[in-house]
């Protein structure tokens, strides 16, 4: 580790806080329809639509509204896959994509994952990345901040029948949202040197008279809202590897400032919305202490190297740099792992199979901690407010204060509904996990044996269940197993622990909001982003400890033997 490294890690980082704080008070007037410059667009698509913007849906109305344009997402792009042989802008021919291959592709863009069982370059036309993947990603970010803005607004009010309209939240999301980001950020892109054109691949010759394909396409476009709203899905196969997705430095940086931008916004716009902007400070403070030391624990494991290269006549300080490209160097690869896994957003700009056992555990164990480290845009701050419901209960039953939280009493019904939800997780990943690993036709994906071939099948469900979509590396995910347990396991990640979670704002949106008294407990400040923060690590390790020891911590205890996988 390098004082080099930590300043750029503290840049970013800065960067990343320092726009969070504006854009999060942005957020919330969008949320309660302030910002009225696309006024006649938005009215326009309301008119098309035959949607009343005044109308106001309960929760189960608006989980409806939710599903149905998520079911229609997936049938589009399902489609789109599926005739891509057919379609227009084509220019390489590519053919269409078999069904279960579909299947898992449309489901992953759908749940905001964007696993990749394909490369990009070798398996998708141009139409399938603009109209089918990029569309995707807008509306699986807008979903997740339109349930986040839904949650938001049962905290905010004192018995109301409603959460707000589903369509109008999603269109404005949309709008004032992520459009503007994302062609600000495409634009950023191109002058950066990433390609966006529709012409053809180029055929180069190389040195030694070789013909070699260089891959283009539309790409910074995509590659925008793919970090913006936490998707994830690289344009080409090597994702932020690639040269074209990360070209320097500065276009890293900035993936990682994208990246974790609107999950911490959101925070901020949530203290906005209940009108106690210290609730929205205490949350962010929480994720932004967890990304340090997720950052720091990857970091110093890289830069540790391992025994066996500390044998070799290699520079020390280089650390271990296998997957890794010297143009970022080991602190802005761990600060992109961390940020990536945290947020639940999937790209990458190394090879996480080729990470020290302890450097690779870490970004596994913070998608299996919720993805509420930022996590996902929405799905971060729902996923974070689980987790203080069920903090304000403990602490209630601790040291007998009323269990509530902004002025909302958390009942029997709340909990066993946060108990659904934090238990879809575990459930999903260690099920398939478990199930996997003894069926021969799973075991025949990994590329290797031991706790490395555990990891790589535990991180694939991790990953999907946890609507990440990054992958260890190793596995040969493209088998008709894989292609249907991943999908299946992205839909429960996603739908299975929103649902219970909509739920509770429809149950806390109808309760009265309770003046603060002598028994309540303060929500904000060190004390309780403390408590927060040790119920978040407490119960993941409860959850995956085992299956964390029999693969990465006893990988590491056989690297320092001297053995690797």
């Amino acid at each position: 580790m390098t004082m080099i490294g930590w300043a750029q890690i503290a840049l970013v980082l800065a960067a990343i806080v320092a726009a969070a704080i504006p854009l999060g008070r942005y957020i919330a007037a969008v949320a309660e329809g302030s910002m009225r410059w696309l006024r006649p667009v938005e009215a326009l698509f309301y008119r098309v639509s035959g949607i009343d913007p005044a109308a106001e849906q309960g929760w189960r109305a608006y989980s409806m509204a939710m599903l149905a344009v998520n079911a229609a997402g997936f049938l589009w792009l399902y489609s789109v896959l599926r005739l891509q042989g057919l379609l227009p802008l084509n220019p390489r021919g590519f053919d269409s994509l078999p069904p279960w291959l579909a299947f898992n592709t449309a489901v992953s863009f759908v749940a905001n994952t964007n696993w990749q069982a394909y490369s990009g370059e070798a398996a998708m036309s141009y139409f399938s990345q603009m109209v089918g993947l990029a569309v995707q990603n807008f509306l699986s970010a807008s979903t997740g901040i339109a349930l986040a803005i839904a949650v938001s607004r049962a905290f905010a009010h004192g018995r109301v029948g409603g959460l707000g309209n589903f369509w109008v939240d999603f269109t404005r999301v949309t709008l004032y949202l992520l459009l503007p980001l994302s062609v600000v950020a495409g634009l950023v892109y191109v002058a950066l040197g990433v390609p966006q054109t529709l012409g053809d691949y180029v055929i180069a010759a190389t040195l030694e008279g070789d013909r070699q394909v260089i891959p283009l396409g539309p790409a910074a476009f995509q590659i925008a809202i793919k970090h913006l709203g936490t998707n994830g899905g690289g344009f080409f196969g090597a994702n932020s590897l690639h040269p074209f997705e990360g070209p320097n430095a500065l276009a890293t940086a900035i993936q990682i400032w994208s990246q974790a931008l609107i999950p911490f916004a959101l925070c901020i716009s949530f203290g906005h919305l209940v009108r106690d902007t210290r609730q929205g400070r205490t949350l962010m403070a929480v994720m932004l202490g967890f990304v340090v030391v997720a950052t720091g624990a990857i970091y110093a494991a890289e830069a540790a190297g391992t025994p066996m290269l500390a044998s070799l006549d290699i520079e020390p300080a280089q650390g271990n740099m296998e997957g890794k490209d010297v143009r970022f160097g080991l602190a802005l690869a761990a600060l992109f792992t961390a940020t990536t896994t945290g947020a639940s957003c999937g790209a990458v700009n190394a090879m996480l199979s080729s990470f020290t056992p302890l450097g690779g555990m870490v970004p596994l164990f913070l998608i299996q901690l919720g993805e509420v480290l930022p996590g996902g845009v929405g799905s971060g701050l729902y996923g974070i407010l689980n987790f203080v419901l069920l903090t304000v209960f403990i602490a209630g039953l601790m040291v007998g204060r009323t269990p509530e939280y902004l002025g909302k009493k958390v009942q029997a019904r709340e909990i066993k509904l946060v108990m659904l939800a934090v238990l879809v997780l575990p459930a999903t990943i260690l099920g398939f996990t478990a199930v996997s690993m003894v069926l021969p036709a799973a075991t025949a994906s990994l590329a290797h044996a031991g706790p490395h071939g555990l990891t790589e099948m535990l991180y694939a469900y991790t990953s999907a269940a946890g609507n990440n979509g990054s992958a260890f590396g190793g596995l040969t995910a493209d088998t008709p197993w894989l292609n249907t347990t991943l999908g299946v396991a992205m839909l429960l990640g996603r739908f299975a622990y929103a649902l219970p979670v909509m739920a509770i704002a429809g149950s806390l949106a109808g309760k009265v909001k309770m003046p603060e008294g002598s028994g309540t407990l303060p929500t904000h400040g060190p004390l309780f982003a403390g408590l927060l923060a040790g119920i978040i690590l407490i119960l993941g390790g409860l959850q995956f400890l085992p299956s964390l020891a029999l693969g990465p911590l006893a990988e590491h205890f056989v690297m320092l033997a001297g053995k690797t996988f």
